[in-house]
């Protein structure tokens, strides 16, 4: 079996154009603040760190995710792979309207979590029955699956004097 070179320099561009591709159209995160975990005496130390994005097509909720982030002389470079430890919260923030064609599930977030093929990514699914929209956030690697998982709802309700 042939294996693909990684370290070629066409791999990796073609590998960081399809990325920007799927990635396209997602919430992109704001970092709110990370907290020290480990010190390292040399590189980056390591830490978790709580990011906050929009849902982009749902006016009015915010989600926040925590993600543990690898440190040392290859995380401080971007080299590490990030753990699949993460917690996910999600809130009303605002009036709620719903797009008149609610798909059932959507991608409303990703960020890589390694160099190559591993990323944290956030589906909405619609529970019409129970009005609720539920965040999913799964720890993706190709040949793995999904080992690590966490959840958010938010019930979609009146806001203010609306």
């Amino acid at each position: 079996m042939i294996k693909p070179r990684t370290s070629c320099p066409a791999f990796i561009l073609l590998t960081t154009f399809i990325a920007l591709i799927l990635n396209s159209g997602l919430a992109d995160a704001e970092e709110i603040g990370c907290v020290t975990t480990t010190w390292k005496l040399v590189g980056a130390n390591n830490k978790v760190c709580v990011d906050a994005f929009e849902d982009p097509k749902i006016v009015g909720v915010t989600c926040h995710i925590s993600q543990a982030h690898t440190g040392g002389i290859t995380g401080g470079l971007g080299l590490a792979e990030d753990p699949s430890q993460f917690s996910l919260a999600c809130r009303q923030t605002g009036p709620i309207t719903l797009p008149a064609k609610m798909p059932a599930s959507e991608t409303v977030f990703s960020e890589a979590t390694s160099l190559f093929f591993k990323s944290t990514d956030i589906t909405r699914l619609w529970d019409q029955k129970h009005n609720t929209l539920v965040y999913l956030a799964i720890s993706r690697k190709i040949i793995n699956g999904a080992p690590a998982n966490s959840i958010s709802t938010v019930p979609v309700m009146p806001w203010g004097a609306r």
